[in-house]
């Protein structure tokens, strides 16, 4: 079973709700549609209430079980304004500008996750990046032990040795341009804590470069990466979050057992990788790219990692299929991972979620 089939039925026993600061656009309105119907939980679209309704007349698509909010008229904007004023970012607006803040809907929703009115937030649709993440970093606080806001892509892959189904998380993919040592380490541990939550699956975290264990190479590059998975490692087992570990690797060692055991690369993440970071934003971005055109694989994100609370900023180019399934994924990132993986009661279990 692919993991968006495993995550939509654990959903229905612990519906979520959701906000979507793009509400009128049609492929965020079709993906609410597919999320209210399977009763998943309970789609929020923000914007203008008769452009949403007009959209939705025109792809066919009824509104029931979606709410509706305007921000410049809502009941919470008044209590909004004083939270929102009491914000270290953000002390020092008077009313009138702490209002223009929050009628743009990106600030209302983040607002809205913050003060648990929303589990977990959709954007990015129609708006830059930039725009997507700013009222996250100003507003919603980092996880414990982690200073970097980060992103993943999963894509839900079929494996050609055996036709089972198979998930890649490929990070960071939307944040950091050029992350540092540092930063590497924070985003190979929420990634790999997130990729446990999802998936149930031990994570085996492999440290990207164009080399594989090289000794003499001065290249600084593959220096930061080797020096990020000593730095993660440390980390992981300070934390006392299981996982598995190694870099900096080939993408081909990474991945398939034959060509890691030809190099001579050992070890349990060698050709057995389900997690990979990359060295800068230009790599995995032109790999994620390029998986999904060639493959055309399900894939859902950016998710934002690093966060108290569940995020994804999508691309602009997303279609309402990847907007459901990315949807789905962070909805299932607010379900406890005890309830969302009941039967398994092992110290992974326990661990891992201290940091996700």
């Amino acid at each position: 079973m692919s993991l968006i089939s495993k995550l939509t039925e654990r959903l229905k026993c612990h519906p979520k709700r959701v906000v979507f600061p793009e509400g009128s656009d049609s492929r965020i309105i079709q993906a609410a549609r597919k999320f209210a119907t399977r009763g998943l939980g309970i789609p929020i679209l923000l914007g203008d209430r008769a452009t949403i309704k007009k959209n939705a007349e025109a792809l066919d698509l009824n509104l029931q079980h979606i709410r509706i909010i305007e921000p410049n008229r809502s009941e919470e904007l008044e209590g909004f304004v004083s939270k929102f004023q009491g914000l270290r970012r953000f002390r020092g607006l008077n009313e009138k500008e702490s209002v223009e803040y929050l009628e743009n809907t990106s600030y209302f929703a983040t607002m809205m996750l913050a003060t648990a009115q929303a589990d977990a937030i959709v954007s990015g649709a129609t708006s830059t990046a930039s725009s997507a993440l700013r009222p996250l970093l100003q507003i919603i606080p980092r996880q414990e032990h982690v200073k970097n806001m980060s992103s993943l892509n999963i894509f839900d892959l079929e494996d050609p040795e055996n036709g089972k189904d198979r998930e890649l998380y490929l990070a960071d993919c939307a944040v950091i341009p050029n992350p540092t040592s540092e930063q590497l380490c924070d985003i190979a541990i929420t990634t790999a804590a997130l990729s446990y939550h999802l998936s149930n699956i031990k994570p085996r975290v492999a440290l990207l470069s164009y080399t594989s264990k090289s000794i003499s190479n001065q290249d600084m590059t593959v220096a930061k990466m080797k020096a990020a998975s000593e730095m993660a490692h440390r980390k992981a087992n300070n934390l006392g979050i299981p996982m598995e570990i190694d870099g900096e690797l080939q993408v081909d060692a990474a991945l398939d057992c034959f060509v890691a055991k030809s190099k001579n690369i050992g070890g349990p993440v060698a050709g057995q990788a389900n997690v990979l970071i990359f060295p800068d934003l230009h790599a995995s971005n032109i790999a994620s790219k390029l998986l999904d055109v060639l493959t055309r694989a399900r894939n859902y994100g950016p998710i934002i990692t690093g966060l108290t609370r569940p995020a994804a900023e999508i691309s602009r180019g997303a279609t309402a299929s990847n907007i459901f399934g990315t949807t789905v994924m962070v909805a299932s990132q607010a379900i406890d991972q005890k309830l969302l993986y009941p039967t398994n009661g092992d110290a992974l279990n326990e661990d891992v979620t201290k940091i996700d």
